[in-house]
């Protein structure tokens, strides 16, 4: 059970994040002293860093970018306490498809380590097999998704089941984080289910 100043937490991402999604729970976990990195794949717009989609800004799109601080293949779920993985919808619809995210992800999940994600990040728990007989929220439009995956979907800020915590969109950032905090702070679900 470590305390938030201690704690070490992975943000999984690539280009097409939600920039609020991605740096709210950056600047807020490292504000309360947890060591935060941010892992992405290879293969990116630019290298070394990772750029947010941002639709207001017609015709180009693209939004703020953000140093990746570790390669999505040198990471692993043993080196850290959570991995958060925010939304967009290009992020998540990305990361789905990418067979070393869905198996870190798996992992985070097997040794009971918390899981968060947010808006149509939960599409990546939808793939990981991590959706069924939970509880879990989303973005409204992928909530068909998330239930047919097996998830019971709640309209809520945020939702935690088994170390698996979702939100619903930027609007619920603060309440997604401190649940985030929470969730470490209480430690490994393994190590709760064996007490």
């Amino acid at each position: 059970m470590p305390a938030i100043k201690e704690a070490k937490i992975l943000i999984l991402a690539t280009d097409g994040f939600e920039e609020s999604e991605l740096m709210v729970p950056l600047e807020k976990l490292r504000a309360q002293g947890a060591a935060v990195h941010v892992a992405a794949p290879a293969k990116t717009r630019a290298p070394g860093q990772i750029t947010a989609w941002d639709g207001m800004k017609e015709p180009e799109d693209w939004g703020r970018s953000v140093p990746v601080d570790r390669p999505l293949a040198e990471v692993k779920a043993d080196d850290y306490d959570a991995i958060v993985l925010p939304g967009g919808v290009l992020n998540p619809d990305h990361l789905r498809v990418d067979a070393q995210a869905i198996a870190l992800v798996q992992d985070f999940a097997a040794k009971g380590k918390v899981v968060a994600s947010i808006c149509h990040g939960p599409w990546i728990l939808v793939e990981a097999g991590l959706a069924k007989g939970r509880k879990m929220t989303s973005f409204s439009s992928i909530k068909t998704d998330v239930q047919n995956a097996g998830a019971t979907w709640l309209d809520q800020a945020v939702v935690t089941d088994k170390g698996i915590v979702t939100s619903r969109s930027p609007d619920d950032l603060d309440a997604f984080v401190a649940k985030i905090v929470e969730e470490v702070q209480e430690g490994s679900h393994g190590a709760r289910r064996a007490a």
